[in-house]
């Protein structure tokens, strides 16, 4: 095509790319701004009124106890399930990447939990470990051992509901996991099997580092998933005991439907955001710097 048809197709290309940068900006990029625009004011839901106060909502924030709280107990929750997510999930992608039925019932059985919604699940786990007469209680009971208040105590509480938030959707990882196995060439196996190299080598020389990629991108999913935990922590623990499992969304939450301080709670959505783009960039640029080094 010649220099003067790719300049009148240009219009062409624009309307193609308009609907999606239309939509983008609509869903996306006007609800990022107008929430960093309302974060500037004092904004009260219940009488709409909107006073300008610059920057002393992410003052007041920076001098709060219970923000602080909030931000350890998401930061401490994210370095709990993140790497149990990934290791976990490659683990179970690994043991059933494998022709039968056996294994597509399996991968079926795994998947099919994250199905659920978060109420069922929470439900049923909290019947599991309700004290005395719950199933954890009773096995414990049955073992001779003491009750453990899993939900109860300070420094088990989040622990529990990362365990319990790993069960429910460790489906979509070991998915993405055993997809990226499905596209490691047969080649390469067979070739390893012929010089007799050991299932150690095989994995350390050959699958990892052919999933090194899926790896990066599933850390960065449950990353980005994880330091949006609400649901889970709400049904089970209401961030209790002693504030200990409260994340920064149930604190943004309470402070605009609660507290009805719409402003304030704008504010914290934006150094919630603001975390997640550092994990984010710091996941990036540790995968980029290992392959420099390499």
């Amino acid at each position: 095509m010649s220099a003067v048809g790719l300049r009148a197709s240009r219009p062409a290309y624009v309307l193609f790319v308009l609907p999606f940068v239309a939509v983008y900006a609509l869903l996306l990029l006007w609800p990022l701004a107008n929430g960093m625009w309302i974060s500037l004011h004092d904004h009260d839901l219940l009488s709409n009124d909107s006073f300008w106060v610059g920057l002393d909502n992410y003052r007041q924030l920076m001098e709060d106890e219970v923000f602080a709280q909030v931000v350890w107990n998401t930061v401490r929750f994210v370095a709990i399930s993140t790497p149990i997510f990934v290791v976990l999930s490659l683990a179970l992608a690994l043991a059933l990447n494998r022709p039968g039925k056996l294994g597509a019932v399996l991968r079926a059985t795994f998947f099919g939990a994250s199905v659920f919604s978060v109420t069922l699940i929470t439900l049923v786990w909290k019947l599991a470990l309700m004290p005395d007469r719950g199933l954890v209680a009773q096995l414990l009971a049955s073992m001779g051992l003491p009750e453990i208040p899993l939900l109860t105590s300070d420094a088990l509480a989040l622990l529990t509901v990362a365990l319990v938030t790993v069960w429910w959707i460790i489906g979509l990882p070991m998915i993405l996991f055993l997809s990226a196995l499905q596209q490691i060439p047969s080649d390469i196996y067979e070739a390893a099997a012929l010089d007799n190299t050991s299932r150690w080598r095989v994995l350390t020389r050959i699958t990892l580092p052919s999933l090194k990629r899926t790896i990066v991108l599933v850390a960065l999913i449950e990353m980005i998933r994880q330091f949006q935990v609400f649901p889970q922590i709400m049904l089970m623990t209401n961030g209790g005991p002693n504030n200990t499992t409260r994340p920064i969304v149930q604190f943004i939450y309470e402070q605009a439907f609660m507290q009805l301080s719409l402003g304030y709670a704008a504010a914290a959505s934006q150094i919630l955001l603001a975390i997640m783009l550092i994990g984010v960039s710091a996941q990036l640029w540790l995968e980029r710097d290992g392959k420099v080094q390499r």
